[in-house]
C-alpha cells in the first residue's frame, strides 16, 4: 500500500452529497457522530471507486480502514475519528462494517443476478447507513423494518439514475425477471 487512504480521496464533502448529511434538522449533539459516520464511508466508497487503483489495492485500504475502526492500529484518521465517536456513544462498529462489506463487493462483484441479489447487497450498501443514524438518535431496534425498506429504495433509486433510458416494454420484462 503505497499511498494512504486520505490521499485517495476524491473531494468530495458532506455539502457535494445529493442528500443532507447532517443538516439542521439534526440536533446538534448527533451531528458530530454522523458527520465521523460519514467522513468513514467517504473514504471508504472513495477508495471503492478509486479509478487507477487494482482490486487487490482497494481491498487492502479498506482493510486498513476498518483495522483503524476496531482500533487494531490508529493508521486512518477517519477509522480513528469514527471509533473514538462510537466509543462515546457505545454503539458498535457493526454498521460502518457492514459498509465495508458492500465496498468490498463494488471491488469484486459487477452486477446482481436477481432482487434477492440486489437485496442482499442493499443489506450492506444502504441498510446500515439508516440503522447507524437510527442507533446514533437512541431508536428502537422495531424501526429498522421501516428504515432498511426506505434505504433500499433510495439506493436503488440512486442507481437508476446512472441506467441510460429504456422503453416501457424493455422496462416490464426486467420487473419481471427480478420477481
Amino acid at each position: 500500500m503505497t499511498e494512504a487512504p486520505a490521499a485517495l480521496r476524491s473531494g468530495k464533502g458532506h455539502r457535494d452529497e445529493n442528500f443532507p448529511v447532517a443538516s439542521h434538522l439534526i440536533h446538534p449533539r448527533h451531528r458530530g457522530a454522523i458527520l465521523a459516520f460519514y467522513e468513514f464511508v467517504r473514504v471508504a466508497d472513495d477508495i471503492a471507486d478509486h479509478a487507477t487503483l487494482s482490486a487487490e489495492e482497494k481491498l487492502t485500504h479498506l482493510d486498513a480502514l476498518e483495522q483503524s475502526l476496531i482500533g487494531k492500529n490508529d493508521d486512518v484518521a477517519q477509522g480513528v475519528a469514527l471509533r473514538g465517536a462510537l466509543r462515546e456513544r457505545n454503539l458498535s462498529p457493526k454498521h460502518a462494517q457492514d459498509l465495508l462489506t458492500a465496498f468490498r463487493m463494488d471491488v469484486t462483484k459487477l452486477r446482481y443476478r436477481d432482487w434477492d441479489e440486489l437485496m442482499n447487497y442493499c443489506s450492506y450498501s444502504a441498510m446500515p447507513v439508516g440503522r447507524f443514524v437510527c442507533d446514533v438518535h437512541g431508536e428502537s431496534r422495531s424501526v429498522w423494518a421501516a428504515n432498511d425498506a426506505l434505504c433500499a429504495a433510495l439506493q436503488i433509486t440512486n442507481h437508476l439514475q446512472d441506467v441510460p433510458p429504456i422503453s416501457a416494454v424493455s422496462t416490464a420484462s426486467m420487473c419481471r425477471s427480478m420477481r
